[in-house]
């Protein structure tokens, strides 16, 4: 249940990250007054802090089941699947370095996981 519980939070943080990169696309280009007031007719902009609000009140019932240094180390599969959403929806360029950094981090996780069951 806990692992579900966390794989929910980190879908719910790069949701919302793919919905702010939508609203910063949208304001590309203005001035940070213009963007300011274009973000408050933007359904993106709002969608992303309800998913970021869910995602908190989520990671805080999370953070009462579960020690942090079990918890913690699951944000860096957000640290991964974000830049994957930049990659696959926005169009955004990764290198050969990228994608073992992003191994790196996998690997970092999974230790980090087996260390805490024991």
């Amino acid at each position: 249940m806990n692992t579900l519980l966390l794989a929910a939070v980190v879908v719910l943080l790069s949701g919302g990250q793919f919905l702010f990169k939508r609203a910063g696309l949208a304001i590309q280009g203005r001035s940070m007054l213009d963007g300011g007031l274009m973000l408050a007719t933007l359904p993106s902009f709002y969608a992303a802090l309800a998913v970021y609000g869910v995602a908190t009140v989520l990671w805080i019932y999370v953070l009462s089941r579960l020690p942090l240094t079990i918890a913690y180390p699951w944000i860096a599969a957000a640290t991964v699947s974000v830049p994957l959403i930049g990659w696959l929806f926005f169009g955004e360029r990764v290198t050969p370095l990228f994608w073992v950094g992003m191994a790196l981090i996998v690997a970092g996780m999974l230790l980090t996981q087996l260390a805490g069951q024991r």
